[in-house]
């Protein structure tokens, strides 16, 4: 779905009313924890996808996805009482898988060899002085330049 600035803030009102709902109107044990991470609406405002994200597994999705599915009609209902708007869109849930993508990449990146970092940090040129505002003759011995070392 093309984005337009009419369908991304229409989009972020109903993120925000639906993690409202979410929060404060669904007693679902399911649907515990589950954070609202954006809506992209359709051009014509018919159909808005929610995209949610919870802590937990494939499982935990699924599972998510199922109370989602049976407070559709409820969260939909709400919507519109909150929405203000002469259609109140269809929605359609979906799993954020982006937040699960941001963890393995960062678990990839703890596991670099240090090898492979010291040969990427071997070929920088050395030579090349970081930005600086004064020399290290300027600089007491922790580096501060503003405290000079009397010669007293």
């Amino acid at each position: 779905m093309k984005q337009t600035p009419r369908t991304r803030k229409f989009g972020e009102t109903i993120r925000e009313i639906v993690a409202s709902i979410l929060q404060e109107d669904i007693a679902d044990p399911r649907l515990r924890l589950v954070t609202v991470t954006a809506v992209h609406a359709a051009g014509d405002l018919s159909v808005a996808t929610v995209y949610v994200t919870a802590h937990g597994d494939e499982e935990r999705y699924a599972e998510v996805l199922a109370g989602l599915a049976s407070a559709k009609g409820r969260i939909r209902s709400l919507l519109g009482a909150r929405l203000h708007a002469r259609v109140t869109p269809e929605l359609r849930f979906e799993i954020d898988d982006s937040v699960d993508e941001g963890f393995r990449i960062v678990e990839a990146l703890k596991t670099v060899p240090p090898s492979l970092l010291a040969d990427e940090r071997a070929g920088e040129d050395e030579s090349v002085e970081s930005p600086g505002f004064g020399s290290e003759d300027d600089a007491d011995s922790d580096g501060d330049p503003s405290r000079e070392e009397s010669g007293a």
